[in-house]
């Protein structure tokens, strides 16, 4: 069967089209398994205490940068508002899409990952800190957000906010 000329160049253009559809297809989804692991979003599904979490996928997370007063550790117990910070971690992050930010080291020596974490635009991290549920943490490799969260310490506590005022002796 021969095609006429202009039914060879409709077929050629249709080729052309679909072409250049799968091709943008490819990049397209090429791109996304590609990207920066900082932009995939997980579910947390439970917060463990005021800087550590567990995703839907069974991970835990332990937030780089702050450290918290602890609810139930094995040598220290529970310290003066652990239970305060647990439950502001859990008001921000339980139940929403996380964002993972990592800095250098990966996991900790329990296995957790250790990243910064936002809910959209707000850096989980930074608030407990500035609301005076967290200290900043300065634990190299791992500072690229050091100098902001120890500012934001510095501020919380000169205004007495959280655990600055009450857990003052």
């Amino acid at each position: 069967m021969i095609l006429s000329a202009r039914r060879r160049a409709s077929l050629l253009g249709f080729i052309l089209i679909g072409a250049a559809l799968l091709a943008a297809l490819f990049f397209y989804f090429a791109s996304r398994y590609l990207a920066d692991k900082d932009t995939d979003l997980f579910l947390v599904s439970l917060v463990i205490d005021g800087d550590t979490i567990l995703l839907e996928s069974g991970e835990s997370v332990r937030y780089l940068g702050i450290d918290t007063p602890e609810t139930n550790h094995p040598r220290r117990g529970l310290e003066c508002y652990g239970p305060e910070a647990t439950e502001r971690n859990r008001e921000l992050v339980e139940g929403e899409l996380v964002r993972l930010e990592f800095d250098t080291t990966d996991r900790d020596a329990y296995e957790r990952l250790l990243r910064y974490v936002y809910v959209g635009n707000t850096f989980v991290n930074a608030v407990l800190v500035e609301e005076g549920f967290a200290y900043s943490y300065y634990y190299p490799p791992d500072t690229k957000h050091y100098d902001e969260l120890l500012e934001l310490e510095l501020a919380a506590e000169a205004a007495g906010r959280g655990l600055w005022s009450a857990c003052q002796s």
